[in-house]
């Protein structure tokens, strides 16, 4: 069976789990200590296939398939869709009118 990686590649790996280890090893865009033994190896990776050494491409995120979406929250904006017909608006009461029918109350 052929190696799946070069050795090359597998000294820069170790290169990199040497540096971690030291604490000397930084991350690529905001230059801070990598602390992870993962983030080591994905370092020495891709700097070895930045130099063309024999490593396996990164491997693509998956893509998620599109769930459709729930039918109860199409019924519910179809129910906020609907509007009134024009003749059956009910009147509503202002605050003013509560108020005297009130007043009234309380006399009698």
């Amino acid at each position: 069976m052929a190696r799946k990686y070069s050795k090359t590649a597998s000294a820069k790996v170790e290169r990199a789990m040497k540096k971690r280890k030291a604490g000397t090893l930084k991350s690529g865009g905001s230059g801070k200590t990598v602390k992870s033994r993962k983030q080591a190896i994905a370092i020495g990776l891709s700097e070895a296939r930045a130099e063309g050494n024999k490593a396996p491409r990164k491997t693509a995120a998956k893509k998620s398939a599109k769930q459709p979406a729930k039918k109860t929250t199409k019924k519910a904006t179809k129910k906020t869709a609907k509007k009134n017909s024009a003749g059956k608006t009910t009147s509503r009461k202002t605050a003013s009118g509560r108020t005297t029918k009130r007043k009234a109350a309380k006399k009698t």
